[in-house]
């Protein structure tokens, strides 16, 4: 079977960059074959990434601003493109771009009047006419209309690139969410299940961004010389989402920007607020796995990804809460934890292009299996 050229693209809740990954695929389904080439990201500005929040809150949202982001975000994504071809020196063509987009607004479970729905911007259209290429996007509606929360979806690449015929394992993803996918060892797909845990990088770094006007706590520099405020933490661990059974799925409008403010209005001590958040991102993640995993499967190792991986104050709280598991990021793997959602949206649009169903109902809490992603086609007619 004849080798694709793609790159997929990704920008998660934590509004750190956009991922770019070129990557040579061969074949679909279980027979997928991935090869990393090259990654990139692309800095979200300061200015852009305050406007895609004021567009994520009712609050301050207007539809004139969502429409202008979306065809920016769309230029900014055919940057990425750019950015990650000329890294690796490609001089070939693309067989397509797969495209997460920018999630504003998640409601798997809205209640009156509003319908439950999702809405990810960034058009595809700038980045198929920049590159005279076919686009696949907006993958989370049809799992919603076939009764799933749309999220999560790595779950289905993860199956392909991590199942193990000896060993089950966990893959944690912490990006602005955190989230699971548990596979079992020898398992068909059927068996995977995936859920979020909770806040990943989310409260933390808006805590950071409070504070000290950064988007992030580079090497946990002020968590590490906070202590923990035990009515806070007390609080956050009775949240009510930490009680809901999976499949779950949750966003911003649990443990974004606006609960993080009220946060930093009653507690003003920095670092303080940074440790406790950090503490209870890695309890979210250990609670989950005590409640819903453990008294179910042996799990033979768990393996960390995404932003959060590189943050030691979160890993070490992590690992003193699992002490009698083997806790490894993607790095120690040779993996990367930054390109893993990015090569996952790649892995996702093939399929898509191939006609293969790509959720995990066990995941999603779909009715069924359904062909995910939409097709905005290479718009430069060739005669």
């Amino acid at each position: 079977m004849q080798d694709k050229y793609a790159v997929g693209l990704m920008s998660g809740t934590s509004l750190d960059g956009v991922d770019a990954v070129l990557v040579k695929l061969n074949g679909f389904g279980t027979d997928t074959q991935c090869e990393v080439i090259e990654f990139t990201s692309l800095d979200i500005s300061d200015d852009l990434r305050s406007r895609i929040l004021k567009a994520s809150h009712p609050e301050t949202s207007s539809v004139d601003l969502i429409c202008s982001l979306n065809f920016e975000l769309g230029d900014i994504w055919s940057q990425a493109v750019q950015k990650v071809l000329t890294k690796a020196d490609f001089k070939g063509e693309l067989d397509f771009v797969a495209s997460h987009g920018q999630t504003i607004y998640h409601m798997p479970k809205a209640e009156k009047p509003f319908y439950r729905s999702t809405l990810q911007i960034g058009d595809p259209s700038q980045i198929a006419y920049d590159h005279h290429t076919q686009v696949v996007f907006n993958f989370r509606p049809m799992d919603m209309i076939a009764g799933g929360d749309g999220a999560p979806l790595v779950p289905y690449t993860e199956f392909i690139l991590y199942s193990r015929k000896d060993e089950s394992v966990l893959l944690q993803n912490i990006g602005g969410i955190g989230n699971v996918t548990i596979i079992p060892k020898n398992c068909g797909l059927e068996d995977v299940t995936a859920f979020d845990t909770g806040p990943g990088n989310m409260m933390m770094n808006a805590a950071t961004a409070h504070f000290y006007n950064e988007p992030y706590d580079k090497d946990a520099q002020y968590g590490f010389k906070g202590q923990l405020i035990p009515e806070l933490y007390d609080e956050l661990i009775n949240h009510p989402y930490l009680k809901l059974l999976p499949p779950k799925s949750t966003g911003r409008e649990m443990f974004g920007e606006d609960v993080v403010a009220d946060i930093c209005k009653r507690f003003t001590e920095p670092n303080d607020v940074i440790y406790t958040l950090t503490k209870f991102t890695a309890f979210t993640i250990a609670d989950a796995y005590k409640k819903y995993v453990f008294d179910k499967l042996d799990i033979d190792q768990i393996i960390l990804g995404g932003g959060g991986a590189y943050n030691p104050l979160l890993i070490k709280e992590l690992k003193e809460m699992l002490p009698d598991h083997s806790v490894v990021t993607q790095e120690d793997l040779g993996f990367s934890s930054d390109a893993k959602e990015a090569v996952a949206f790649a892995i996702l649009g093939n399929e898509t292009l191939n006609n293969v169903a790509s959720n995990v109902p066990s995941a999603t809490g779909s009715d069924r299996r359904v062909i995910l992603g939409q097709i905005c086609p290479n718009p430069i007619q060739v005669f």
